[in-house]
């Protein structure tokens, strides 16, 4: 078994469980304790503690494999010092110490100690590149000059949320108000608005680790941009994967919300 897939919450660890089987690379799915991942039942499945880290990894290795995905949410969990093994000893201090930057630097700590361990860790693009939709207008007409001046505005949110590794979406009124993405993220932070012919702004964290954590959206991101009243949604191109994008482009058509796959502004990484 050459693949494993770290499944946390959401739809994207079961896509993308599909989508390997389909492809003949039927992943173990490993998940970790007290993550609620919806995956299939049939594959065969792997639970595992941080502080247990290092023997976790380990024994993936010892089965043969050799690359590694992380797709889905997951919280940060409080570590028992108690729980930790020999193997992990000396990895726990590190990831306690990364977590303290924020998810950006948890993950990339996480990144590291995997390819340290002699995995290779790919992205979710990697497995289902259909996921990142080309630039260009998905629905609606072409971009206005107040679209244009709102994802610039919606550019410099997130370029100071990145600062501080605080989320990856904004909504930006016709006003200039801001609201900001929080730890519950995009779908809670549009359940509390109400923000008629505003813009949803989404993106990755600029310089954030891409292979892990890019930001997603899907049909109930579409439902909710309607539901608090929003005139377009904004992501960016090669940063954001749309998951069931024809659902999303029906749902998107029948509220009348614009959704631009924007170029990511040159010469930032990633295009960012």
């Amino acid at each position: 078994m050459s693949l494993a897939l770290i499944a946390g919450e959401g739809a994207l660890p079961g896509l993308l469980c599909a989508r390997a089987e389909a492809a003949g690379d039927p992943p173990l799915v490993c998940v970790m304790d007290g993550v609620a991942a919806r995956v299939p039942a049939h594959l065969p499945r792997r639970e595992f503690r941080l502080e247990r880290l290092g023997s976790f990894l380990a024994g993936l290795r010892e089965d043969g494999v050799g690359r590694i995905c992380m797709a889905g949410a997951m919280r940060r969990p409080a570590v028992d010092p108690a729980a930790v093994d020999g193997a992990s000893a000396v990895l726990v201090p590190r990831l306690i110490e990364a977590m303290a930057r924020g998810d950006d630097g948890t993950l990339r700590e996480i990144v590291a100690i995997m390819e340290e361990a002699g995995l290779r860790v790919v992205g979710a693009e990697a497995l289902a590149p259909d996921l990142l939709p080309e630039a260009g207008m998905l629905t609606g007409g072409g971009h206005d000059a107040a679209l244009e001046a709102a994802a610039r505005v919606g550019d410099q949110v997130l370029a100071e949320m990145g600062e501080a590794d605080s989320g990856q979406a904004c909504v930006v009124t016709p006003g200039g108000e801001v609201a900001r993405e929080g730890a519950d993220g995009t779908d809670a932070m549009l359940a509390a608005l109400r923000a008629p012919g505003a813009v949803l702004f989404k993106a990755p964290k600029p310089g954030q680790e891409r292979r892990v954590d890019l930001p997603v959206i899907g049909p109930e991101t579409v439902a909710g941009a309607a539901a608090a009243g929003l005139a377009a949604i904004v992501i960016e191109a090669g940063g954001v994967l749309v998951l069931e994008r024809e659902e999303v482009l029906a749902r998107a058509r029948a509220a009348g919300i614009a959704l631009w796959v924007r170029a990511a502004a040159p010469g930032a990484e990633g295009g960012r």
